[in-house]
């Protein structure tokens, strides 16, 4: 009889990724699909599941499914994904009850995807042995993840590290719903659509970093980004008092530009600077702690039915 498998899941704004396993952690096969978020939530999701459905068919015949683990923007549950704004509908998909609809028989776990990355990099990465440490993705949106005690802190909402929510003025207090959070200024999307604006066929966050070096618009807009990340960056490392602090996420591609500016922010106004680094899994961290979830709850089940 064959040996089971695990699946896991990651439902980015861009791309959808999924892999299977053993139990073991050897991967057996993947597979990477474009999100096309302009066909809505449900449309995004039922694409996923049937990528990863057709994945365990071509990768894992005829074995037994044991665990899924899932991972997306925002904050999944049962019957929705609370703070979602990047894919339209998103927020209104079941997400897990149709997850254990598609996969009937599998365990199934979920997280944002930030936190299931920061349970990557914790467990295998560059977060190993940090307490506390901090996990900063980098990618469409904006957000981080705290490692302490070596768990993911989640926070009482599941919302902890969400700091793309926020405030960047003190007058942002009183301006109330109009006001601009931090991610609409210091994510990828909002590097790419500042460019659109700025740069004659800017094709995104990507022509930022490309131009920065000849470009005086590219090079402004760069140091801008830098410097507002590097604000909030720093005053929660404060508050954390951090022993690493790793990046992540699609921007990381561009990490030679991106750390100057944050090594001196930190070094400058932090009084115990902490270390500074690549993610070990900057681009599929997410993937990587969706399997993370489904490899640990599969060796339970198979933990408790072992023969005494």
């Amino acid at each position: 009889m064959s040996s089971p498998v695990v699946l896991g899941m990651d439902f980015g704004g861009t791309k959808i990724a999924a892999a299977v396993c053993d139990v073991a952690g050897n991967r057996l096969g993947s597979v990477t699909i474009p999100s096309l978020a302009d066909h809505g939530g449900q449309a995004a999701l039922e694409r996923g599941i049937s990528a990863a459905q057709a994945l365990l068919d071509e990768a894992a015949a005829g074995r037994h499914l044991l665990a899924v683990g899932a991972c997306t923007f925002g904050i999944p549950d049962e019957d929705g994904v609370r703070l979602a704004p990047t894919i339209r509908g998103w927020s209104e998909v079941a997400f897990g009850r149709e997850l254990r609809r598609a996969f009937d028989g599998a365990e199934v776990r979920f997280a944002t995807d930030v936190k299931a990355a920061a349970r990557a990099e914790a467990e295998w990465g560059a977060l190993v042995g940090c307490d506390p440490g901090i996990y900063l993705n980098l990618g469409t949106g904006l957000a981080v993840a705290i490692i302490a005690n070596g768990s993911v802190l989640h926070g009482h909402n599941g919302a902890a590290g969400e700091i793309g929510y926020n405030l960047r003025h003190r007058g942002d207090l009183e301006t109330g719903p109009e006001r601009v959070p931090l991610e609409d200024a210091v994510s990828g999307q909002a590097l790419m659509r500042a460019s659109w604006s700025l740069l004659p066929a800017g094709d995104g966050a990507e022509a930022v970093f490309r131009r920065a070096g000849d470009d005086p618009k590219a090079a402004t807009l760069l140091a801008d980004f830098i410097a507002e990340l590097s604000f909030h960056l720093v005053n929660l490392a404060i508050a954390i008092d951090p022993e690493r602090i790793v990046v992540g996420g699609g921007l990381a591609n561009s990490w030679d530009q991106l750390r100057p500016g944050l090594r001196s922010a930190l070094d400058s106004a932090m009084p115990y600077p902490p270390e500074l680094t690549l993610a070990s899994f900057p681009f599929d961290a997410p993937l990587m702690g969706a399997l993370a979830m489904s490899t640990a709850v599969a060796r339970e089940i198979l933990s408790q039915t072992a023969p005494a």
